[in-house]
């Protein structure tokens, strides 16, 4: 009983993510001739030029890299994914989705907003809408030479170069922008605007900068002893995990005190524990 209410909360973001990922396919895309990247784009490409619907093609296409990707995923995301791209499926189906705009920038920008919000909640929900992922990590774990992101990008530039000889160049581009729209919504539903970014400051002015980060920002700073490449000084160097609204704070307290500091920052993808407290569910 407790792990079935614990996956209530997950169930309610993969529902919504369902209903937003159709809305931007069935309110906008479909009725444009647009399709989106991935996995989801071959299917609505196949749509495009086979007798069947893309409520059908959308399971078939997409649960093979679900039952493929079983061991890396582990059974609850791989039962929820299913679930999840099978209940898609079904919302095309039979949810009336109104066809929202005639406008074909409009309907770009919307409908990808709409898929890639739908594909970020389900992924918080912890199911996948989109097999593209687990293609691109199989195959880069066989591959010393493609990483996930390279399989990503080749499996994209494929599939819009192949839209443009079956959908036309303009309704190539624009489908282009329509995944450029969703992928930019996935990192922000993902990430949030509490994106986090790791600052590493090395600094005569070390103790400073570390008392005003902890003082006037409630952040935790780590403290890493090293040494100077060329001088071979004992430095110690600042580490310390921020939201990117607090990056200008803490470029503001460096420069103040320290205006020669040197500064590094790292874009993280994820963070847990410590004093820094993410929102949402795992």
């Amino acid at each position: 009983m407790k792990r079935l209410k614990s996956e209530i909360p997950n169930a309610i973001l993969v529902m919504m993510g369902i209903l937003s990922a159709g809305m931007g396919l069935k309110g906008f895309l479909l009725s444009s001739n647009f399709i989106d990247g991935g996995v989801t784009g071959v299917s609505m490409l196949l749509a495009k030029i086979t007798v069947l619907p893309l409520y059908v093609l959308l399971p078939l296409v997409n649960l093979p890299f679900i039952a493929v990707g079983y061991r890396l995923m582990g059974c609850a995301l791989a039962v929820r994914s299913a679930l999840g791209i099978t209940s898609l499926a079904v919302a095309l189906a039979i949810i009336p989705y109104p066809d929202v705009t005639p406008d074909l920038v409009l309907t770009a920008v919307f409908g990808g907003f709409f898929i890639g919000a739908g594909i970020g909640l389900a992924i918080r929900g912890g199911a996948v809408l989109d097999g593209t992922e687990i293609a691109a990590l199989l195959i880069s774990r066989r591959s010393y030479l493609l990483k996930v992101g390279d399989v990503i990008l080749i499996f994209n530039v494929v599939l819009f170069l192949i839209a443009m000889s079956v959908l036309g160049i303009d309704a190539a581009l624009y489908s282009i922008l329509t995944y450029s729209a969703a992928a930019r919504t996935l990192d922000f539903v993902m990430h949030g605007i509490d994106e986090y970014t790791a600052i590493t400051i090395v600094s005569d002015q070390n103790a400073t900068i570390r008392e005003m980060i902890i003082n006037e920002l409630g952040r935790g700073v780590t403290v890493y002893r090293g040494c100077g490449g060329m001088s071979g000084a004992e430095k110690h160097i600042l580490y310390c995990v921020v939201t990117r609204l607090e990056i200008g704070k803490v470029k503001a307290i460096i420069r103040n005190i320290d205006g020669g500091a040197f500064v590094v920052f790292h874009p993280l993808s994820g963070v847990e524990g410590g004093i820094v407290k993410r929102m949402g569910l795992q």
